[in-house]
């Protein structure tokens, strides 16, 4: 049997949920978001269970969905149809793993993302799904797929850092590291690596004292205000922008470039910054 892609641990009042894909930098596969939200279920259904942290093995929190395979495998493939393309195959695909992220969010118990290395695209919005993030602050995070061939299902970015920053994030794609995410509002620390555990730590024992209705309910009336600001219609269009951008004339033009040069060299020359020359609009 194959390791489990998410890894489940019970240490007193946390649950320590571990994204076990370390030699792909904890790449989404077909199982991630799955095994994440059974995760969350089987944390919430345990009574000593108080918080839930999740944390990437190896070098990187998690640096997306693994696109080398999506991406090089030529079309059709998941993610990018033959022309036309059934936008409702599309959003159902990824609305079910936008949904299995979002069980962080509505987890009936707090949620923390010990972010390290790189929580990128697809991982930045595992990340963001978490009630708090706490980064190294040489982590990077960032949406680069919002240049072309992305667009963030779950919307977080507007909600967490308001309409001009998320502007500025995914009208670039830039990176950013800890210093300046916790700068901007989008993640609640940042602190050298070596003293990320540690400041994790401090954080469970806290949130862990604390009963369990008592942190549902602060929560609750938090996420309430999004929820009243639209967040299920705003994830429902950028669910359907998302495949959108898979299937616009340069979203398979990149499609077709990765598959001739290779995944990693058409990020490169998609993220270097000149002109995108794939039938560029």
């Amino acid at each position: 049997m194959p390791d489990p892609v998410v890894l489940y641990q019970k240490t007193g009042r946390v649950a320590r949920l571990t994204l076990n894909r370390p030699e792909r930098l904890n790449a989404i596969d077909d199982e991630m978001p799955g095994e994440i939200a059974g995760a969350v279920e089987r944390a919430n259904a345990d009574p000593e269970v108080h918080v839930i942290l999740l944390q990437g093995a190896g070098r990187a929190f998690c640096a997306g969905y693994d696109l080398k395979l999506y991406a090089e495998t030529p079309r059709p493939t998941t993610g990018s149809q033959d022309m036309p393309w059934d936008p409702m195959t599309d959003f159902q695909w990824m609305q079910r793993a936008t949904q299995n992220y979002m069980s962080l969010w509505r987890s009936l118990k707090p949620t923390i993302a010990r972010v390290h290395g790189y929580a990128v695209a697809g991982g930045s919005d595992i990340a963001l799904c978490c009630d708090l993030v706490v980064m190294a602050e040489d982590a990077r995070i960032g949406y680069p797929p919002a240049r072309i061939w992305g667009c963030p299902t779950t919307a977080m970015w507007v909600y967490r850092i308001g309409a001009e920053r998320a502007k500025r994030m995914l009208l670039t794609g830039d990176l950013v590291d800890g210093r300046e995410a916790k700068a901007m509002g989008l993640v609640m620390d940042a602190v050298p690596e070596a003293e990320l555990d540690a400041r994790i730590e401090a954080l469970l024992t806290r949130i862990a004292s604390v009963p369990k209705n008592q942190l549902w309910m602060q929560k609750t009336m938090v996420n309430q205000a999004f929820e009243n600001m639209g967040l299920a219609g705003t994830q429902l269009l950028a669910t359907l922008f998302d495949g959108m951008t898979r299937h616009s004339p340069e979203g398979v033009a990149f499609k077709e470039r990765a598959e001739q040069i290779g995944f990693n060299e058409a990020v490169r020359e998609r993220d270097r910054g000149d002109p995108l020359g794939w039938k560029n609009r």
